[in-house]
């Protein structure tokens, strides 16, 4: 080699970084989207959404703060639902029915309706079950499950049956727009299935 060649620059090391910023969250977004619907919320973790979109995990929390808040921007919600249920989960157990119905009625009546509808029909289409599952379950319901679990045991299926009634009410209401369901007001809604909410939540079950 004469004093005119130049070696080759060696290799840069990889920092874990991802060049771009709108880069690294959709990588990081469609690599939790691919996580959720695969395992479900519980199951799913930061370090393991992070090593499949290769970035360290302390970008996801730069760029979403918690594993919760990642799964609400996946699956698009305009809201953090952390906040939406807080009075939910202060509420007395003898009021969970209602309250819980308001929250989520509430929502979804709020100006928030158009991309909580798509967000939801994105959902359930495709592979999204897992998701709607995760969403109702794991963060929806998730905190509520240990103050109806009497007797010991049953708490999984009351949320369970809570999660198939509100399920069936929103598209029921939202999506197939059936009348005249569709057009009772909020306070002449509640009254209709808060109750069997409560039920579903703290009354005798046979079995």
């Amino acid at each position: 080699m004469n004093d005119n060649d130049t070696a080759p620059a060696p290799a840069p090391i990889r920092s874990g970084r991802r060049p771009g910023k709108s880069e690294t969250r959709a990588q990081i977004l469609d690599s939790a989207r691919r996580a959720f619907s695969q395992n479900g919320f519980r199951r799913t973790t930061v370090r393991s959404i992070a090593a499949a979109a290769d970035v360290d995990p302390a970008m996801i929390h730069h760029h979403f703060g918690s594993k919760e808040q990642l799964f609400t921007a996946a699956i698009a919600l305009p809201i953090d639902p952390v906040q939406v249920l807080g009075p939910v989960h202060a509420s007395p157990t003898e009021s969970l029915g209602e309250n819980l119905l308001r929250a989520v009625i509430g929502l979804w009546e709020s100006e928030h309706q158009p991309a909580i509808l798509a967000a939801f029909r994105s959902a359930v289409s495709g592979d999204g079950s897992q998701l709607i599952q995760s969403f109702l379950l794991d963060v929806v319901l998730r905190d509520i499950i240990p103050r109806v679990d009497t007797p010991p045991g049953t708490g999984l299926i009351r949320a369970e049956l809570v999660a198939s009634q509100m399920a069936g009410l929103l598209v029921t209401r939202y999506v197939l727009g059936l009348e005249p369901l569709a057009s009772l007001s909020v306070d002449a809604l509640v009254p209709l299935v808060a109750p069997n909410l409560q039920r579903y939540l703290t009354g005798e079950l046979p079995i």
